[in-house]
């Protein structure tokens, strides 16, 4: 079990554990347009919808899980939460979701798979979690331009090696981006991730920022600890 502040996350039935890109995209993911409906795509343990639950007043959260183990884990982590009335989880593909929508939504959140590379472990449900060919970019955006309300957000993390690619695919369904941190492990290494938030209209300019997590092992930048503070039990 994985302990935050106000929820807890089980996580032994789930291929993806509770990761550092999640609780990064949970809690850095824009809610100034104040959403009523959220959409969480490839929810695994449901941690992105709860920690949308806690940050906004968002009336309806429904998350989108394939996987069936990892389906029945995010529905007892809904209903543990504090926030079960307001959580629902459909066990469907994101192609079979889309196919009759209901709704549209104000923010559609995902932390989508995207080992693009050729190689297979013999974990079959953590290669369907961590594959791109799960959900290809395309199939997301293509998705999130049916679905997103007028004024609504998509939110995304993603490898920064990516990040040209995929904003080009939100450029050609006119999803722009408006918010966008590159994230570093260290102040030494690469920028390994892209937080991106996009909207349906185009910003004049777009100021791009980065954040570090740590300075050394365990010992995380003050951007950082404030960012996630409302989480972690020890920041």
């Amino acid at each position: 079990m994985f302990q935050f502040k106000q929820f807890s996350i089980q996580q032994d039935r789930c291929a993806m554990k509770v990761g550092t890109d999640s609780v990064l995209l949970g809690a850095w993911c824009p809610i100034d347009n104040h959403p009523f409906s959220v959409l969480d795509i490839g929810a695994g343990t449901g941690i992105l919808s709860l920690m949308i639950a806690q940050r906004s007043h968002a009336e309806q959260i429904d998350a989108l899980e394939i996987d069936e183990d990892a389906y029945e884990q995010c529905v007892e982590n809904f209903e543990n939460s504090p926030w079960g009335d307001r959580l629902f989880c459909f066990h469907a593909g994101l192609d079979e979701f889309v196919e009759d929508p209901e709704d549209e939504y104000d923010l559609i959140i995902s932390n989508p798979p995207f080992y693009s590379e050729d190689y297979k472990t013999k974990n079959s449900p953590r290669d369907l979690a961590r594959f791109q060919d799960a959900m290809p970019f395309e199939d997301l955006v293509e998705a999130t331009n049916l679905l997103l309300s007028e004024n609504g957000i998509f939110a995304v993390i993603i490898p920064y090696k990516e990040e040209e690619k995929f904003i080009g695919l939100c450029a050609e369904v006119e999803l722009f981006p408006v918010k966008v941190t590159r994230v570093k492990g260290t102040p030494n290494t690469e920028i390994k991730r892209s937080l991106l938030a996009f909207k349906r209209y185009e910003l004049p300019v777009l100021e791009a920022d980065e954040l570090i997590i740590e300075i050394n092992r365990h010992d995380y930048t003050d951007a950082y600890i404030e960012l996630t503070k409302d989480f972690y039990l020890k920041m």
